[in-house]
């Protein structure tokens, strides 16, 4: 199948770049080509056959990332230029973190950096220091480290402002594109809208824009520290446009693979310096020489307005995986899951609910799981008076169960189900409640297709239960079918599912590059950051290794060149 591809499209874009140009020139020459291409039906496209090898005169950029969720919006900040410095008036409520921090003060905490020899064997060295004994809940220490700055001891109760201050420095851009199937906001923008969040409002805000100053210009109901996904997508989206992230960001963009272009020596060995500065010598069509290394090809195809698909291929140095995990919803794998009356999304039962296909129905719904969402279920059945059979696998005694770590003073509703759970529970005696009955330490074993299941006890005992339709809610995966063996390779537990609990990808801690793929990041849910309060760090790693790895090319280019000719 022919392709677009930026070699063969953008070849006479950049060929009259000099070193000089900017490079968020250069990115702004290459997105509005590839947003004006793809937002109209291609006819004269310059096209490649995918077996085409790419030559040497193609586009690379420094990074391409995957994913527009908070995640992405967030990268994309850091990306831009934008740096977070100590707040002049800021005392950090820990006082050895605060006394770390003014030791640099005037510098960002992304630029903090020590001589160019250091850095070569120490490209974290400065986010270690400030994160070492910081305690909060995410496994990794950048992720508290700056949600610590930004909400300083939220966990506590407190409601601190932040103590980073934010500046735009246009010479720390670095180029990047960040592709999405849909809008700005990614998921949040498919998820149900009648339930609150579990995070408060400001705890879902991105750097630089408070969301409780943005929900008050637009006049929204601020008296809930909760809000609706709704609000949270439309804030995002918003976001993206009063930072000038726009030109970054691409719609309705679907990838198909990620592949590396070729696997050489410094992939095997990852201490050595060609690894660490991640270049390669290339020759312009003008004899210009770069320092570049096309690590990765990207592929997919953009949705156009008339429902065309157009496809597209990039290179990239870097990429960064901000998918989140949501894509594939968790199965139980039992017979008769298939089945046209077994869902497993929250919204396909409110648009059930919604045409009236639930009412009047005389069996219960069947909701399988004990998270908050299949709470969210039980809550939306029990308020459109529909009888519920919940079905899990715990005790409600279980201290890992999700309700016993919510407050219940901010949480009611979920402790109205808890409470369900414990008291309205089944028995070999009893039969069932009325509007709810909950299964304790209970499985499916199958579904049948005049609408039944077959449940299984802890301790063996088999019963049969009719129902009007089932929702299965057992959490959700990563869809990452684009990767080689679909990333199973890279995660904690290698040949397994990428899963954000059980098996998230492997990453260094401090730069959120991948320990088993050289060259590739990750953050958010696919590190175990499922709030997106914790998020934020794994974009201040990444954006903090590209802008070092970005001097040692500048570095090594001066004292090659003299003082330099080529784009990095």
């Amino acid at each position: 199948m022919p392709v677009w591809c930026c070699r063969c499209s953008l070849a006479g874009h950049f060929r009259s770049y000099r070193n000089p140009e900017a490079e968020g020139q250069l990115l702004n020459s290459f997105t509005q080509y590839f947003g004006d291409s793809l937002g109209r039906k291609i006819k004269r496209m310059p096209l490649i056959e995918e077996t085409v090898v790419p030559g040497d005169s193609l586009l690379t950029l420094p990074i391409v990332v995957i994913g527009n969720g908070p995640s992405g919006i967030c990268l994309s900040y850091l990306l831009s230029g934008y740096r977070p410095y100590l707040s002049p008036e800021a005392i950090h409520p820990n006082p050895v973190l605060h006394t770390k921090l003014e030791e640099a003060r005037h510098l960002s905490i992304v630029d903090q950096s020590v001589s160019f020899l250091f850095v070569l064997q120490h490209e974290a060295i400065d986010l270690e220091y400030l994160s070492e004994g910081l305690e909060g809940r995410s496994s990794n220490p950048v992720a508290v480290l700056f949600d610590t700055l930004l909400h300083p001891d939220a966990d506590f109760g407190y409601d601190y402002p932040p103590v980073l201050h934010w500046k735009l420095e246009q010479h720390n851009y670095i180029p990047h594109i960040v592709l999405g199937k849909g809008p700005p906001g990614g998921a949040w923008h498919s998820m149900e809208g009648s339930m609150l969040t579990i995070s408060f409002g400001d705890w879902m805000e991105l750097p630089g824009l408070s969301f409780k100053e943005w929900a008050a210009n637009k006049r929204r109901n601020t008296k809930s520290d909760r809000v609706m996904p709704e609000e949270i997508a439309c804030y995002y989206k918003h976001y993206v446009k009063v930072m000038g992230l726009q030109k970054n960001f691409r719609d309705n963009v679907y990838i198909t693979s990620v592949s590396r272009l070729y696997r050489g020596k410094d992939d095997e060995d990852r201490t050595q310096l060609n690894e660490n500065i991640s270049t390669q010598h290339l020759e312009m069509e003008d004899g210009q020489k770069s320092l570049i290394k096309r690590n990765w090809e990207v592929r997919g195809y953009q949705r156009a307005t008339d429902g065309s698909h157009v496809p597209f291929c990039l290179f990239a140095e870097n990429v960064a995986l901000a998918t989140g995990t949501f894509d594939s919803p968790g199965r139980l794998q039992v017979e008769g899951e298939d089945f046209p009356f077994v869902l497993h999304s929250m919204s396909d039962f409110g648009a059930a609910i919604s045409k009236g296909k639930l009412r009047g129905k005389p069996d219960p719904v069947l909701i399988v799981g004990a998270g908050l969402t299949a709470a969210d279920a039980v809550l939306c059945a029990y308020n459109n008076n529909i009888p519920v059979i919940h079905v899990f696998r715990r005790r409600v005694t279980d201290t890992s169960l999700i309700f016993k770590q919510l407050p219940k003073k901010l949480y009611p509703e979920y402790h109205k189900v808890y409470h369900m759970m414990c008291t309205q529970s089944h028995t070999v005696d009893s039969n069932l409640h009325s509007a709810y009955t909950s299964f304790p330490e209970h499985s499916v074993l199958s579904f049948k297709p005049e609408m039944k299941c077959v449940l299984q006890s802890a301790c063996g005992l088999k019963k049969i239960l009719k129902f009007s339709v089932a929702l299965v809610l057992i959490g959700s995966h990563p869809n990452l079918f684009f990767l080689k063996d679909q990333g199973h390779s890279i995660g904690h537990h290698s040949n397994q599912p990428i899963t954000c609990k059980g098996n998230p990808i492997e990453i260094d801690p401090y730069t959120y590059e991948c320990t088993k793929e050289a060259n590739l990041f990750a953050l958010g849910p696919l590190v175990g950051d499922n709030f997106v309060r914790f998020l934020k760090g794994g974009a201040l790693g990444i954006a903090r290794c590209l802008a070092i790895r970005q001097k040692k090319k500048h570095e090594l280019i001066e004292s090659r060149d003299g003082g330099g000719d080529g784009v990095p």
